[in-house]
């Protein structure tokens, strides 16, 4: 048996695994990480990327590669409700409603606001080698799927993992500094007794996984079609397109399903539902695979225990409504990859490593309750709006959607109110502030004492802010020619943004960097992408983390800047200036 120390073990190799891999090569810290899987996910599962995934991955060099097989909103940006997919009745394949989504339609204007790039849509299936490829490329050797964690102990000074072959049952000894558990909570967790709070099933779902041509009954540009069944309740679903062409010609498929009364390990029967649902009795289709899985809502009570971090589901587990789920995850590793480098190269004190709980779990929290409320929403006000409801009885369902379709007075006055009703999904489909206006409170920044600005109850209004805490705000400026973001001014090391009238900005972080021997750099910005800026001041600066949140705001009244900088820096490194 061999021993191998790394400064950092990852357990995972799912997305959020994978994305921590890729960002700890680009910080300059070796890792090993495990997976013992095989390969990588099977099947489509998570399928939307947010926009501020997508950015966050336009700064490590992998948008361009999810971008060329991923839909852009274009091909997805709506939501839709229908009757069925097809069928000879008069109230077959009807659309109840459609309503714009994830930057698609009028909403891609203030999308495109909001940053560089825009959401996609990418399976998983297709996503995580993309994810597999670049960790393997920026730390050769130090991916190993196919190998599993069979004991884990942790002590003040590290922790040692027994690793084992799934093939050979050849163990290895890892030592570790750090720990990053990014396996769903299967191991790290439950071998730390780290506890999940919530509500850990509440209630299950059934996908079936296909490849079908559909192309002469679908319509496309939907990130997801519900269909509400005028016949039967049993009957109805959701459809979403897999890839991995998009549109009509889509040649994978998932189908989330009642099963009733199914078994559904017999592919005969999980094929005939399926045909049922669609309405499509002789349609040719391959089954892939049919998943049971039970929804939750449920987060850790702690995201660090000693020398262990969790992410990703590890860390919390919602319903998938939003798509908050692989989104946060990726969210924590790059959170977290900044601060273990911060801190294994000694610019920073271990305190550092104490924010990632005191950022990330509060956004856990958010995300789980804004993802419940909207299921919640979406599974009892959107019956209502088109007439069904626990008080319609199953006699009268069919009588509903004829008075919903009517073309009389009443028809018409049923359909306004429900497309009032339809309008307040936009939490779940517009949420743009949701996604990329979470802001850290407290943590590895330092306020301001100003107040975050006001959010939208419903979370489809994103107010981009420079105060401490939050996302640097997206604004387009040029360089050599070069037409960049503001986010794309920040690497790897602390950056210091400042506009043309803080020369004096560029001499104190060099003399900051010096002094506490951290790497600083200096962008300035030309006045109007300056004064684009909510909150700058004309001879302020603004000091933004690794991450691309702003960790200290510079008013430009200080009377010694580098003295306010190696302060600010200090205090957010978790150490002073010395």
């Amino acid at each position: 048996m061999s021993t191998l120390d790394v400064p950092v073990l990852i357990v995972g190799g799912g997305g959020s695994g994978l994305a921590a891999s890729v960002f700890l090569s680009a910080h300059g810290i070796e890792h090993l990480l495990v997976e013992r899987r095989a390969d990588t996910s099977r099947l489509p599962k998570a399928h939307y990327l947010n926009q501020r995934t997508l950015g966050i991955f336009r700064q490590y060099g992998l948008a361009d590669d999810v971008t060329e097989l991923a839909a852009g909103p274009e091909e997805f940006g709506k939501v839709r409700w229908q009757t069925t997919l097809t069928g000879p009745g008069p109230l077959d394949g009807r659309v109840i409603h459609e309503m714009d989504a994830f930057g698609g339609g009028a909403l891609r204007a203030s999308y495109e606001a909001a940053a560089p790039v825009l959401p996609a849509k990418l399976p998983q299936l297709r996503l995580e080698p993309i994810l597999r490829r670049h960790a393997e490329e920026r730390g050769p050797g130090r991916v190993r799927f196919g190998h599993e964690v069979v004991g884990l102990t942790e002590n003040a000074e590290n922790v040692t993992a027994e690793i084992r072959s799934v093939e050979t049952g050849e163990t290895t000894t890892v030592v570790a500094q750090y720990v990053i558990a990014a396996d769903a909570g299967r191991t790290v967790g439950p071998a730390l007794g780290i506890g999940m709070e919530g509500l850990p099933a509440l209630f299950d779902a059934t996908t079936a996984y296909f490849s079908a041509d559909l192309s002469p009954w679908w319509t496309e540009g939907s990130v997801i079609t519900w269909f509400l069944n005028p016949y039967r309740p049993d009957l109805s679903s959701a459809l979403i397109e897999m890839g991995p062409t998009w549109g009509k010609q889509c040649e994978e498929w998932g189908l989330h399903l009642p099963l009733a009364g199914l078994d559904r390990t017999d592919e005969t029967a999980v094929i005939g539902r399926i045909r049922e649902v669609l309405g499509l009795p002789e349609l040719e289709l391959t089954l892939h695979d049919v998943t049971s899985w039970s929804v939750e809502a449920v987060i850790a009570e702690r995201y660090r225990q000693g020398r262990a971090f969790l992410v990703g589901d590890a860390a919390h587990r919602q319903p998938p409504a939003v798509g908050l789920g692989l989104n946060s995850g990726i969210q924590d590793a790059h959170n977290l990859a900044w601060k273990l480098a911060s801190v294994l190269t000694g610019r920073a004190g271990d305190g550092l490593l104490d924010t990632y709980e005191a950022e990330r779990r509060p956004v856990g929290q958010f995300n789980l309750g804004w993802a419940m409320s909207a299921a919640g929403h979406h599974q009892v006000v959107i019956d209502a709006a088109v007439g069904l409801g626990p008080h319609v009885p199953p006699e009268r369902r069919t009588m509903a959607f004829f008075s919903y379709f009517s073309p009389t007075p009443v028809g018409a006055a049923q359909r306004a109110r429900a497309a009032e009703i339809f309008a307040t999904h936009r939490a779940e489909c517009q949420a743009l502030d949701v996604e990329t206006g979470f802001a850290y409170e407290q943590g590895a920044i330092v306020p301001d004492g100003s107040l975050p600005p006001v959010r939208s109850p419903l979370g489809d209004v994103y107010r981009p802010t420079t105060r401490p805490g939050h996302l640097l705000p997206h604004a387009w400026t040029e360089r050599d020619g070069d037409r960049l973001s503001t986010h794309d001014l920040v690497g790897t090391a602390f950056t210091l943004l400042t506009g043309p009238g803080a020369a004096a900005w560029a001499e104190a972080a060099e003399q900051v960097a010096d002094k506490l021997s951290v790497p600083l750099t200096v962008a300035r910005v030309d006045e109007d992408t300056w004064r684009s800026l909510p909150g700058t001041d004309p001879a302020g600066a603004l000091l933004v983390r690794p991450d691309q949140h702003v960790a200290w705001r510079a008013t430009g009244t200080e009377t010694d800047p580098a003295e306010a900088l190696a302060e600010a820096l200090g205090l957010v490194l978790g150490h002073r200036a010395p």
